[in-house]
């Protein structure tokens, strides 16, 4: 994967992400972890490679039927103006109350927040709504991009608590991030990126426990 200047960004990665599944991709900033995310629907497209959903080359699909089946969550909330509930029908406009509300509930809010204001909310409150619309069009992936990294030590719990339940209901979950102590809290698997590449198993372990030793980014 290179940059339209020519600069290489990934090569020759490789990860699978299974249902009931926390694959999170871990390494500094600048390793190309968000690029690699971007790839899974189609938000970037890749100058080499193929990326499969269940077996077919998403180059073949509709981006739109794509991102119903590989949801994005993004590290800053994208609330848009209006009520939640404007939010989910941006999702799925034929929603009825029932809909809205059961995944209302599945991400730990209640119904009346159908009423609220976006921009009413907490960070947490907004991520979990963010969470909410994607959930909305049944993905078999959840792609979350750094998704606690603005949040205040409570909700970032509190959404770590959320992926592990939506991974154990089935859910497949690929989770960037450059917290180290989150990813131990959350992986099932972890694969470590340095400069686009894919760590070797004893650089990935020097990595995590030099970060482990010298407490980086504890929460």
């Amino acid at each position: 994967m290179t940059s339209d200047d020519g600069v290489e960004l990934l090569h020759s990665v490789s990860a699978h992400v299974h249902s009931r599944d926390i694959l999170v991709i871990a390494g500094p900033s600048g390793a190309g972890k968000s690029t690699l995310l971007r790839l899974g629907n189609r938000l970037d497209v890749p100058s080499a490679g193929q990326v499969f959903l269940a077996g077919t080359d998403i180059a073949t699909l509709d981006p739109l039927w794509l991102r119903r089946r590989v949801g994005m969550v993004f590290q800053k909330p994208s609330i848009f103006p209006g009520t939640v509930r404007d939010n989910l029908l941006v999702a799925a406009p034929d929603a009825d109350e029932i809909r809205m509300t059961s995944v209302l509930v599945r991400v730990g809010l209640v119904a009346t927040f159908l009423d609220r204001i976006g921009d009413d909310l907490s960070g947490g409150e907004m991520q979990r709504v963010c969470i909410a619309r994607a959930l909305l069009t049944d993905p078999e992936v959840l792609l979350m991009d750094e998704p606690t990294s603005a949040l205040d030590p409570g909700s970032r719990r509190g959404i770590e608590f959320l992926a592990r339940e939506l991974a154990d209901e089935g859910l497949g979950i690929l989770w960037v991030t450059h917290d180290l102590a989150q990813a131990r809290r959350l992986a099932d698997r972890t694969l470590v990126l340095v400069d686009g590449r894919l760590a070797t198993d004893s650089v990935a372990r020097a990595y995590l426990d030099d970060a482990a030793d010298s407490g980086e980014t504890e929460q």
